[in-house]
């Protein structure tokens, strides 16, 4: 794994992030669905008291059985700064990451990979700190628009910036619901990354591995700050 580094400021915090995005690796296709292990990462705040929680739901990816779970505490170290997301929560969802005895596998955060204005959300910086393949599946758009998906699921148009690279894809995981956005972190391609998100999302709007974890670092939060 490579070593976490806490910047001093937002200059060294950008200077970093250059650094890392270096190391993305985009030419692998990553896990086949359905196979091996999905691990749901989640955070959660409690502003007020500067606490942060991070939590892994390692899952079964065939069947979707939970295998193992596990929360990590600690106080928020950096600044909220648009775009910096990842220093923020980053050192906690490491944590509770080593905490694991299992695989992780694949690697889902609820939030953002390529499709970041400076191309290296928490799903690339988590998968260069790891070396797991690790996706992006997000609830919104953050910076690029895309164009409405077709109505069914399956169903995705493309996150384009401005130069038209494709950063990501609106996916719409169930008939007539909204869709999720999903982007590359690290060592997983865009095409399998959809298609790991469909098969994780086989009842809900979410992937079973986002609601879960969701819903586990909500718990902790409340009985850390009880």
């Amino acid at each position: 794994m490579t070593t976490l580094r806490t910047p001093a400021d937002e200059a060294e915090a950008r200077a970093i992030q250059d650094e890392l995005r270096a190391r993305v690796v985009l030419d692998e296709p990553g896990p086949p669905p359905g196979t091996g292990r999905v691990t749901g990462v989640d955070v959660a705040y409690d502003d007020a008291r500067d606490v942060v929680v991070a939590a892994a739901v390692v899952l079964d990816a065939g069947s979707l059985t939970v295998v193992e779970e596990a929360t990590a505490t600690a106080r928020v170290d950096f600044p909220y700064i648009p775009g910096l997301l990842a220093f923020r929560e980053v050192p906690t969802v490491l944590a509770v990451l080593e905490s694991l005895k299992s695989d992780p596998g694949l690697v889902v955060c609820d939030g953002y990979g390529r499709a970041h204005p400076r191309r290296f959300g928490l799903a690339s910086h988590l998968g260069v700190l790891t070396d797991l393949p690790v996706i992006g599946v997000a609830k919104n758009p953050f910076t690029f628009a895309a164009a409405v998906p077709g109505p069914r699921r399956g169903d995705t148009s493309p996150l384009l910036a401005d130069d038209g690279e494709e950063l990501g894809r609106a996916l719409r995981t169930r008939d007539g619901v909204k869709p999720v956005y999903v982007s590359v972190g690290h060592r997983v391609s865009l095409d399998n990354a959809c298609a790991h998100t469909l098969a994780l999302a086989r009842d809900f709007r979410l992937p079973e591995s986002t609601r879960r974890a969701d819903a586990l670092c909500r718990r902790a939060l409340r009985a850390a700050t009880a």
